[in-house]
């Protein structure tokens, strides 16, 4: 991949960022059982690094 290809994909990567820097693409329609487990937890562990 040349350093063009690169930037371009770089560039709409941040695109889907969101400005805490977490990914926000997420389908709700097509999430199964363990997507949802997983969000809980990142949830979770977010709540956990912001109070300290």
């Amino acid at each position: 991949m040349g350093k063009d290809n690169r930037s371009r994909k770089q560039a709409k990567n941040k695109q889907n960022m969101a400005p805490d820097g977490r990914d926000v693409e997420f389908s709700q329609e097509l999430a199964d059982s363990e997507d949802l487990q997983a969000q809980e937890r990142a949830k979770a562990a977010e709540r956990r690094a912001r109070r300290k």
